[in-house]
């Protein structure tokens, strides 16, 4: 066998120029939620970031923007998975190695796309049957999105191309786990400090997985071949 031959048979898999444009839409996706977020945030009635989840945005007269945002959410994730599928299958790597978070990331997209369906209740308002959707869809999202990239992240030591990414992505997983468990359980352990401080924790929760997904999406984007 000639070096160049073996040169080539044992050069890293690519990552295809399809699944690179498509992690490349994704990262346009996700720097468009948080501009439309923070167009949101700045228009009447003006809710606190601090204080107000993000959801009570899609309230007012101008609820249509984050509305619209939880759509853009729930698509920038399927598509990120939609690529992520393409990539490891291109690399024989079995779908099952990565079933779970893929699941899991899988509900916190159709969980995005569920919450621009049934708005949420403002606080001070009383609960209605589509508030009261929203909020249960919202806990499950957030499960999957904070425990879906934490597992994937922990598969990526199976792909040639993802293992360089390994470490500072299951880290990152790792970060949305404690900021999931804080989001959540904040209400139970601290009530009167989750009231004040409720929906900075959401909003930073909500940021490392977007955070994930963009810095994952970028690091395949413009890898052509694994180290």
């Amino acid at each position: 066998m000639s070096a160049a031959a073996a040169g080539t048979e044992s050069a890293p898999p690519e990552v295809s120029p399809g699944s690179r444009r498509t992690f490349q839409v994704v990262l346009v996706l996700v720097v468009l939620y948080v501009v439309l977020d923070a167009i949101a945030q700045v228009l009447p009635p003006h809710y606190s970031p601090i204080r107000q989840a993000e959801s009570d945005l899609a309230v007012g007269p101008y609820g249509f923007i984050m509305t619209a945002n939880f759509v853009n959410r729930g698509l920038l994730s399927l598509l990120f998975l939609f690529a992520l599928a393409r990539t490891l299958a291109a690399e024989g790597v079995s779908p099952r190695e990565f079933r779970a978070g893929t699941v899991a990331l899988g509900i916190w997209a159709v969980g995005a796309f569920l919450l621009a369906a049934f708005p949420t209740d403002v606080p001070s308002t009383p609960v209605s049957w589509h508030g009261a959707i929203h909020l249960v869809v919202a806990i499950i999202a957030f499960i999957g999105g904070g425990v879906g990239t934490y597992l994937l992240a922990r598969r990526f030591h199976r792909s040639a191309v993802l293992r360089p990414a390994a470490g500072w992505a299951t880290a990152l997983g790792a970060l949305s786990i404690v900021l999931l468990v804080a989001e959540l359980g904040a209400g139970f352990a601290v009530p009167r400090l989750a009231a004040r401080v409720g929906g900075l924790t959401e909003r930073l929760f909500l940021g490392s997985v977007l955070l994930w997904i963009f810095l994952v999406a970028a690091y395949l984007a413009r890898r052509r071949r694994a180290d």
